[in-house]
């Protein structure tokens, strides 16, 4: 087979997990990947669709490949648009010539020429049933780190998320299955993803079957990981569920960074949320952290203008951005999304006042970002060069944190102490801190 291939992802680094995973399947099958989808055969778009601007930036890649692709390619929609909106796409946009779910047809074109799902197109049966993502063997990259992905699917039910209505309920994978993977991967760093990380495993010791109790949680996971790695990163956490067992291994891994789901501070408004916690609670448990490490990192995110957010509710946030003096932090104004409890909700924030209440809590922690950066000057920290030039600490989550700039003689895996120099914004500058013996690290 002569057919090569080109794959745009969208959206979270779980996704980034199951383009890898299809990446492999079509390399398996004998495609070849393209140098730019000009050249692609099959043109696969894995999309996002957990907010409007995702499901828009989906739309917009689509049509971006369209006029990318040449005559008789075939152009693929699969991914949580796929999921949650298959046949309005199949239907609405002409240029897809299949909308695909995660590995099973939504619907197949018959107005264009009839093109295999991706199941199907790697069985060569067009009838054939699809495969699971979550399961599909892990092409190892070149990178020094990798997202592992240790479940699919959510429980919960917050009242902001449409994802359970299109990702289905948690399942979660064999311990022994991830951990093949992370040794297969070669990695240096590990960061383990899942739309609930913390609950790992519980629905594999709850089964009808009355499956073994002693299946590994999180906990032990973590552990494992931590054994065949020299880096173990957690993204993301749900307050409720960190646990003092968690907050242990986490400690013991020697990378003390905590990314809690917290999406707010005021207490009223989590209850409308479906979530747990409020400002004491939360930074109760992150004191408790510091004192056990004061070199602790946090990141959270957060919602502004969810329905019924009032004057003092925002205030509140911004009290608690002050006080829990977070390293990370992102901020998203609320996505009316159809089928979640919060769409239906009154009192709906105006979008301009949502706006302009991210952009205060964004200015206030950018302030506090890069005070916390400026601390660092002066201070030695180890850290994995990412690619020549770009390295990484415990304190910077790959992608979406900041870096820290090295000399590029310093190679890409390399795992050593620098000494950091200066900040700028939320980077970080820094030499090794040794001198480099005929050019190179020793």
């Amino acid at each position: 087979m002569d057919e090569r291939f080109w794959i745009t992802t969208l959206g979270c680094p779980k996704n980034a997990v199951d383009s890898e995973k299809l990446i492999g399947r079509l390399v398996a099958a004998g495609y070849e990947p393209a140098q730019d989808p000009g050249a692609a055969d099959l043109l696969v778009v894995n999309t996002c669709a957990f907010i409007e601007a995702a499901r828009e930036e989906s739309v917009e890649a689509i049509l971006e490949l369209d006029t990318l692709r040449r005559r008789g390619s075939r152009l693929v929609v699969t991914g949580c648009l796929a999921e949650r909106s298959g046949e309005e796409l199949s239907s609405a946009m002409g240029e897809i010539d299949l909308v695909a779910g995660f590995g099973v047809p939504v619907e197949m074109k018959t107005a264009r020429r009839v093109v295999r799902s991706v199941a199907g197109e790697l069985s060569g049966d067009v009838a054939a049933p699809g495969f699971d993502l979550l399961e599909l063997p892990r092409p190892a990259g070149t990178a020094p780190w990798a997202y592992v992905k240790v479940a699919e699917g959510c429980d919960r039910r917050c009242g902001f998320c449409a994802i359970p209505s299109f990702r289905g309920k948690q399942r979660s994978r064999p311990a022994a299955s991830i951990l093949a993977e992370i040794e297969a991967l070669n990695v240096r760093e590990v960061v383990l993803v899942a739309q609930d990380l913390a609950s790992y495993g519980r629905d594999r010791s709850s089964y009808g079957d009355h499956r073994d109790v002693t299946e590994p949680g999180i906990v032990e996971l973590v552990r494992a990981t931590a054994e065949r790695v020299d880096r173990v990163r957690l993204l993301y956490i749900y307050p409720s569920s960190l646990s003092d067992r968690l907050v242990d291994a986490v400690l013991g891994t020697g990378v003390p960074y905590f990314d809690l789901s917290l999406q707010h501070a005021s207490g009223s408004l989590l209850r409308k949320m479906r979530r747990w916690g409020d400002a004491e609670r939360f930074l109760e448990r992150m004191e408790r952290i510091r004192r056990l490490e004061p070199g602790a990192v946090f990141r959270s995110s957060f919602i502004l203008g969810y329905p019924g957010e009032t004057e003092d509710d925002h205030d509140g946030l911004l009290r608690f951005i002050e006080e829990a003096d977070l390293d990370w932090a992102g901020f998203f104004t609320f996505s009316r999304e159809e089928g979640t409890l919060a769409a239906g909700l009154g009192d709906q924030v105006p979008e301009g006042l949502a706006l302009e209440r991210l952009q205060e809590c964004s200015e206030l922690q950018d302030s506090i970002t890069t005070c916390r950066r400026r601390q660092l000057v002066g201070s030695t920290s180890e850290v994995l060069v990412d690619r020549p030039g770009r390295a990484r600490s415990y304190r910077e989550a790959p992608e979406i944190d900041g870096i820290i700039r090295v000399p590029r003689s310093l190679p890409e895996g390399w795992l050593g102490p620098v000494r950091v120099t200066d900040a700028v914004g939320p980077d970080l500058e820094a030499v090794p801190a040794f001198e480099l013996v005929g050019g190179s690290a020793p």
